[in-house]
């Protein structure tokens, strides 16, 4: 039984959602950030950067005990402990690592800096705030563009749609008022149709 420690964030999704739709047996605990729990002595030894998501496996490599972190290191461990979700023909295996890192980089990077620049930073500014929206709007078109004449990221279901998935959805607003990006929006109502999808998004609630 995997130990999944985690938030409602995205980054957090993604992980639970990689291990629903594994079929992997986890158990879910809850860490509060607002509350300052990934600080406590008892998660820092868990992860000591002090960030969700984080798995503890006591079944890992070897049969021994595994303490892992970061959002795609969680996705392809589960994968690989699995076998699903990551391709087998090493173009498309290519192609879903590509998609996987486009997720958590360059478009968690955008998405969240919406929410530091109008939430966190000690000097609020609705500039920042604006330039952010726009890179990940812009982000966001680049993946519409690659699922037009694809279903999926990589040509098949892999861990990239479900990276970048729980980003999408937080963004929603965004994409439904641009009203450019048909194939995102058709490509995330065939993802919010799957059971270990949702399960996963709602156990990050």
């Amino acid at each position: 039984m995997i130990d999944l420690y985690t938030f409602s964030t995205s980054n957090g999704q993604r992980a639970a959602i990689m291990l629903e739709e594994c079929g992997l047996p986890y158990r879910m605990h809850r860490i509060d950030l607002t509350k300052g729990e990934h600080k406590t002595p008892e998660f820092l030894n868990i992860n000591p950067a002090g960030a969700v998501p984080a798995i503890v496996d006591p079944d890992g490599p070897g049969g021994a005990p595994l303490k892992l972190s970061q959002s795609a290191a969680i996705m392809l461990y589960a994968a690989q402990k699995a076998g699903r979700f990551l391709p087998l023909d090493p173009l498309r295996r290519a192609l879903a690592l590509q998609w996987l890192l486009f997720a958590v980089t360059d478009v968690a990077r955008a998405s969240t800096s919406i929410f530091l620049c109008s939430t966190i930073v000690p000097e609020k500014s609705p500039a920042n705030v604006a330039f952010f929206e726009e890179q990940t709007l812009r982000y966001l078109r680049v993946a519409n563009q690659r699922l037009a004449g694809h279903e999926f990221l990589a040509d098949e279901l892999s861990l990239a749609d479900f990276a970048l998935y729980p980003l999408y959805a937080v963004r929603k607003a965004f994409v439904d008022r641009a009203n450019d990006m048909p194939e995102l929006t058709r490509w995330g109502a065939a993802l919010a149709l799957r059971p270990g999808l949702a399960r996963g998004m709602r156990a990050c609630e």
